[in-house]
């Protein structure tokens, strides 16, 4: 059973596999964080939601991307995974903190582009970070 674990494509499968559904449970969970509902914005154009979305399906990726090269274990890259999409959470709710002058999920979901590119970049610029420290 031990040589099935080490086949590289048995190994990417699993990889695979659970990024998918790691990345179903925290889009799941940043739609709760959300005022506005992210597929149904998407579904009727809004693009500052799109980019808002894309930014944390890469953030997301990337960090596992990260936790895959580094680490040797399955359940090690899961561990790594929780670990950077926490502090994704938590620069989300930094980013919506340190912009008192306007609402961030009430701008975005408005379609306010630029308010949709800055979180979708800050996304993606924290998920290199959290990339670098795993």
């Amino acid at each position: 059973m031990e040589s099935f674990w080490q086949n590289e494509f048995i190994l990417i499968a699993a990889y695979y596999s659970l990024v998918i559904l790691c990345l179903v449970l925290f889009l799941a969970a940043f739609e709760l964080v959300t005022k506005y509902k992210n597929w149904e914005e998407i579904k009727n154009g809004n693009m500052a939601v799109a980019m808002a979305t894309g930014g944390k399906i890469f953030g997301i990726a990337n960090i596992f991307r990260h936790a895959i090269e580094e680490h040797t274990s399955v359940l090690a890259m899961i561990g790594w995974g929780v670990y950077g999409f926490a502090l994704l959470l938590i620069g989300y709710f930094i980013f919506e903190f340190l912009t008192p002058k306007f609402n961030v999920d009430e701008e975005i979901e408005k379609d306010n582009r630029a308010v949709g590119f800055i979180s979708m970049v800050i996304s993606i610029g924290l998920s290199y970070i959290v990339g670098a420290g795993i």
